[in-house]
């Protein structure tokens, strides 16, 4: 999104947030999280020192405690369509951007704490993720709409 100078953006589209679930191992964490979630991670990659893995609402950041611990100061991750716009709505609301607009693997990011003293972190993801994440759906989504249509198997390996 462009803005004209002197215009302020009102509001941005969230396009999902993840709880983030801590662990040393991402292998050892999936399983579990496959179940519960009813599908397999829709992204993973490795990302510096740790590992991440987004699966159903869970993001898993997966690594030794003290790579972890570079992390742990946000509460959320929060995806949307306007990492600029979403970064000017914070600024205009005084929050303090810990972490500016960074490129990386899967689009930008930036980290923002609130006026409040919630940090989080905004994600931006590039088009292709966005297409291939959200507007193909997930097996979740697929089951959701099959609701009248009987389980196959009850395993998702």
């Amino acid at each position: 999104m462009s803005l004209v100078m002197g215009q302020r953006p009102t509001n941005v589209t969230i396009l999902n947030a993840y709880a983030r679930v801590w662990s040393d191992n991402l292998d050892d964490a999936l399983p579990l999280l496959q179940r519960l979630a009813g599908e397999r991670p829709h992204l993973r990659l490795p990302f510096h020192a740790i590992e991440l893995a987004a699966i159903g609402d869970f993001l898993v950041i997966a690594g030794p405690a003290e790579e972890r611990a570079k992390y742990a100061h946000a509460s959320a991750t929060v995806v949307v369509d306007d990492l600029d716009a979403v970064h000017a709505i914070l600024t205009d609301a005084d929050a303090t951007i810990t972490a500016p607009p960074t490129p990386s693997p899967t689009g930008g990011f930036l980290y923002a704490g609130h006026a409040d003293g919630v940090e989080v972190e905004y994600v931006q993801w590039t088009t292709d993720l966005v297409g291939h994440i959200l507007e193909q759906g997930t097996p979740a989504d697929l089951a959701a709409s099959n609701r009248h249509q009987p389980a196959i198997g009850g395993s998702i390996d």
